[in-house]
């Protein structure tokens, strides 16, 4: 059977969060990665395998090497989906203080 990753739950963990940060930047091989973080190399793999299942990383082969880079369709995805509700946040943050400002005013 084959199970797909959900990526909120990929997402969640913050060691996936800085391999995806390491990431942004330029594209690493597995031992690179590895190198960034006090765990085993197989628990990094672990991650890497993870986020690829996720579709979060693709992997490109270049000669022996394996080099992870992000996939920013994937990422502009998530972003996508989760802008509504910054948006939400936003506007009941910005009526919250001009609920504040105008208590405040009334001293």
């Amino acid at each position: 059977m084959n199970l797909r990753r959900d990526v909120f739950q990929a997402i969640a963990d913050p060691t996936r969060r800085a391999i995806l940060l390491l990431l942004a930047s330029q594209s690493l091989t597995a031992g690179a990665i590895a190198s960034n973080f006090d765990t085993a190399r197989p628990t990094v793999s672990k991650h890497l395998q993870i986020l690829t299942e996720c579709e979060l990383l693709n992997q490109e082969q270049t000669g022996r090497e394996i080099y992870y880079h992000l996939n920013p369709n994937k990422m502009k995805e998530i972003a996508d989906f989760i802008e509504p509700f910054r948006q939400m946040w936003d506007d009941r943050f910005n009526k919250l203080e001009s609920i504040m400002k105008n208590y405040q005013s009334k001293k």
